[in-house]
This record gives structure tokens, sequence and C-alpha cells, in this order.
């Protein structure tokens, strides 16, 4: 086996892993919900997950130090950038999670849940229609295809539940997140930036936690296995597993890849609490996820043959 197949198969291993983790996270933030409201979830979880990022960010400094890589904010204006980049992305990140968090508090099962979030995926790319960038045809193709699988998925007796509507608003906002991500990262280091994210999303939810929620030791304690899977596991251990994986394999596989998280969203949420889809929801699962991954192919180059022009002599 050649070296850089043997990358492309470790790569994917470790997209699979995030992709499960992320995937049975939907059953942590469901069990959770047992015990506690929606902001100390949320908050207790992103506090934990911006500190289990600490370690990974001190031994990615040191090796970039090693190999000369590792580059400090120096100017004023970089600092700025960093700053104001990473109070947009906590703030959106915040919102999305706390409509998450209140549709799986109010019903949503954790299946369902991981196919609707999803949709940002889809939601991107028409987004982006608002920065002048070009959207390709099998998209809308795709949109339809999706919005199908919502109707069988989420539709029932002509009505659709409030916590559905909640993890739908997670992914238009999760969308929005995604584009600002898209904007800042490239300028700054991704795993500060995400530890910074997680800890102004903690900071944010835990002010409506202190003044609304019964935050007593008890209902934490209850909760606290579903808090610590899903801040250290979905935070820290997935998100240097999809840092690692990223960069042994390729982009489109590797969206692929991640995109499995609602298949192990809807296989975990069967095997820990029971809960099995109906033929409907089913087959609203598989018009939903066939949508998302047409949507993550790439397009087909058009081959251009060119032909030069040879004088012809008399």
């Amino acid at each position: 086996m050649t070296q850089s197949r043997k990358n492309s198969l470790t790569g994917s291993l470790m997209l699979t892993v995030c992709a499960i983790i992320w995937g049975s996270s939907f059953v942590a933030q469901t069990t959770g919900a047992e015990y506690v409201g929606p902001f100390t979830f949320i908050s207790l979880r992103s506090l934990l997950g911006a500190f289990s990022l600490l370690p990974v960010i001190l031994i990615m400094d040191s090796v970039k130090k090693k190999n000369g890589t590792y580059k400090k904010l120096e100017t004023k204006k970089e600092k700025k950038f960093f700053l104001f980049g990473g109070l947009a992305c906590g703030a959106a990140l915040c919102v999305a999670s706390l409509l998450q968090q209140f549709g799986i508090d109010r019903g949503t099962e954790p299946g369902k849940a991981g196919f609707i979030t999803a949709l940002y995926i889809l939601l991107v790319p028409i987004f982006s229609l608002f920065f002048k960038k070009k959207i390709r045809p099998v998209i809308w193709l795709c949109v339809a295809v999706s919005l199908g699988g919502l109707y069988l998925l989420c539709v029932t007796d002509n009505s659709v539940r409030l916590s559905d509507l909640y993890v739908l608003g997670c992914a238009v906002v999760y969308a929005i997140h995604i584009l600002v991500i898209d904007y800042v990262s490239p300028k700054v280091d991704g795993v500060k930036l995400s530890c910074v994210q997680f800890l102004v999303t903690g900071i944010i939810a835990g002010i409506p936690m202190l003044l609304f929620e019964d935050v007593s030791p008890e209902l934490i304690k209850g909760a606290a296995l579903s808090i610590a899977y899903s801040g250290i596991m979905s935070s820290g251990v997935a998100y240097t597993l999809q840092i690692l994986g990223q960069q042994k394999t390729e982009p489109t596989i590797a969206s692929m890849l991640m995109s499995l998280e609602s298949v192990f969203a809807v296989l975990t949420g069967m095997l820990v609490l029971k809960q099995i889809p109906s033929v409907r929801e089913a087959i609203g699962c598989v018009l939903m996820f066939a949508a998302i991954i047409v949507a993550q192919l790439p397009e087909k180059k058009k081959k251009i043959e060119t032909t030069e022009k040879a004088e012809i002599s008399a």
C-alpha cells in the first residue's frame, strides 16, 4: 500500500469517527434535556468544548514552532479581526445551537434533528447568492428533493411540530454561521477561532441560564455525562479529528463522510433510545440524504478541445 493511499484511508477513518461522534451527540442532547434546560446545556457544553480545545492548541502551536510555521497575531488590526471574528462566529453558533436544543428539548427525535440540521449544506450555496456567487443548477434540484424529504419527515396530519421548526431555524442559522466561518477562518488559526467561538457561545447562553433556568447541582449532575460527551467528544475530539482528517482526504470525500453525521444520528437514536422511524420518515431521510450527497458532488468540468489553426500553404 502506497503512503498516499495509507494517508487517505487514515483520513477517511478519522472523518468517519468524527461523523459518528457528531451523530451520537444528538442522543446526548436528548438525554441531557431530561435534566437541564436548553440554555444550561448549551452554555456548559460550549464552555467545556472551549476548554477541551486548549490542549489541542498548545500541542499544535508546539508543532508549528518546531516546523517554523507558527504565526503570532502581531498588529492591532490582526488582533481586532480575530476578536470580532470570534464574536461573530460565537454569536451565530450560539443562536443555532440554542434553536437545535430547544427543538430537541421539545420533542424532535435525534435522528430527525440530524437530518433537518444537515439542510444547512444546501442552504449555504443559496445564501451565497446574496454575495453574487453562482449556484449550480443541480443545487435547485437537490433543494426540491430535500423539501420533499422534509415534508415526509416532518409534516403529519397536515401540521408541523413547533420543535421541528426550531431545528429548521437552526439549519438556517448554521448556514449563516458557515458563511461567517468561510470569511473569517482563512485569515486566522482555525482551532483558536473555534475555541473562542465556543467560549462566546457559552458566555452568551450562560446569561439566560442564570436568569431563567434551574442550575441546581443535582440537575447538572444528572446531565453531566451528556454535557461531557457533547462538550469534550463533539467539540474537542471530533474537531481535532476533522482537522487532521481533512488534511489527508480529498475535500469532496471529506464533506460526504462528515455528512454521515445525520445517518449516525438515526442509528444511535435507534440503538440507545429505541426510536424507530416510520416508513414515511425513513423515505424522507433517504430523499434528504440523497440530496445532500448529490449537492456535494464536484461539478464536471467541460472538456474544451482546443485546436491550433494551421496555415494552409498553397
